[in-house]
Formats: C-alpha cells, sequence, structure tokens
C-alpha cells in the first residue's frame, strides 16, 4: 500500500469517528415528552438546544462531504491501481 492509500485510509477513519460523535451528540425529536413528565423547557433552553443542534446538524453534513470525498478518492485511487 502506497504513502497516499496509508494518509486517506487512517483520515477516512478519523472522520468516520468524527461523523459517528457528532451523531450521538445530537439531540432527539421527542418534542412532547418534557411535558408528560413536568420537565417542560424554558424558552431559553429551547433557543439554546437550537442553537446547538444546527451547529452540530452542520458538522454533521460537513463530516458526511468529507467522508464521501475520501471515499471516491481511495476508490479512484484503487481503480487506477495507484495504491
Amino acid at each position: 500500500m502506497s504513502v497516499w492509500g496509508i494518509v486517506l485510509g487512517s483520515l477516512l477513519a478519523v472522520v468516520s469517528i468524527a461523523i459517528i460523535v457528532v451523531i450521538i451528540l445530537q439531540e432527539g425529536n421527542q418534542q412532547g415528552l418534557g411535558v408528560v413528565t413536568g420537565a417542560a423547557d424554558s424558552y431559553f433552553s429551547k433557543n439554546k438546544a437550537r442553537s446547538i443542534d444546527a451547529f452540530l446538524a452542520r458538522w454533521t453534513k460537513v463530516f458526511a462531504a468529507i467522508f464521501v470525498v475520501f471515499v471516491i478518492a481511495l476508490n479512484v485511487l484503487a481503480y487506477f491501481n495507484i495504491l
């Protein structure tokens, strides 16, 4: 395996772990459950959660795009026997 294969493979592993971590950090969409248990959110906590969720959703898209680029690059290199 060439240097490019090792570098792209290790970067692919790092991006994969980053995607997993960012997805796990996101909250679920269980919006009515706080009212049932008596733990309704206040106005400020709702806005904070939305901004954090928006931030994590944005980074999920970024890491997914990077993941796709690395997978395509590894496949192209393997197809042309550069690896």
